[in-house]
């Protein structure tokens, strides 16, 4: 009911938001991925399209900072990108609050401990995301996530979502230091 309310009272916001992908990426407003679930199950996630198709000869997608449009840096530097993921709640697939929905491809790569974090949904926002965002390392990501499944309550989700208002006017913990987003998890043993 609440993602509900919160489309509504924030649709004037999702739809310019949409009118300006629109046209910066030549009619691609919508982004879709596969990402795990509550249990590791996969869902399709909706958000918006904030990078643009650019590849290199081999077909890999160019890096980050350079497929991410200005229209694209300013959107998810306020975080508007995460808006449409009400729908994924309305859905049943996430939570408003939980960690945060990763790659498929990382789940071999957690470790017994890491992978506790897909014991409850994920969520738009989370621990780790009011604790750092992008700025901390995933070992440090990871262990908030589980903190958050140990520690799970009413109080604390409301607590993190006061937090992520916070952190979204002060735009903290966009991006890691030298990534224009995050850095790729390559397993806990496995980090540069």
């Amino acid at each position: 009911m609440s993602a509900f309310v919160l489309l509504v009272i924030l649709s004037p916001v999702i739809v310019c938001s949409g009118l300006l992908l629109l046209l910066a990426n030549k009619g691609k407003v919508f982004f879709f991925q596969q990402r795990p679930g509550l249990n590791a199950r996969p869902f399709t996630i909706i958000k918006f399209k904030t990078m643009r198709d650019a590849f290199d000869d081999q077909g890999n997608p160019l890096p980050d900072e350079v497929r991410l449009t200005k229209v694209g840096r300013f959107v998810r530097s306020a975080s508007l990108d995460e808006l449409l993921q009400l729908i994924n709640v309305l859905k049943g697939d996430m939570s408003l609050v939980g960690p945060r929905p990763l790659l498929m491809h990382y789940l071999p790569r957690y470790s017994k401990e890491q992978a506790r974090r897909h014991e409850v949904k994920p969520g738009i926002t989370g621990w780790a995301q009011v604790n750092g965002r992008n700025a901390i390392s995933w070992e440090e990501k990871f262990r908030l996530d589980v903190v958050y499944v140990d520690e799970q309550s009413f109080w604390l989700d409301c607590k993190i979502l006061w937090m992520t208002f916070l952190n979204v006017i002060q735009r903290m913990g966009i991006s890691a230091d030298g990534h224009a987003t995050m850095e790729e998890f390559k397993g806990t043993n496995q980090q540069d």
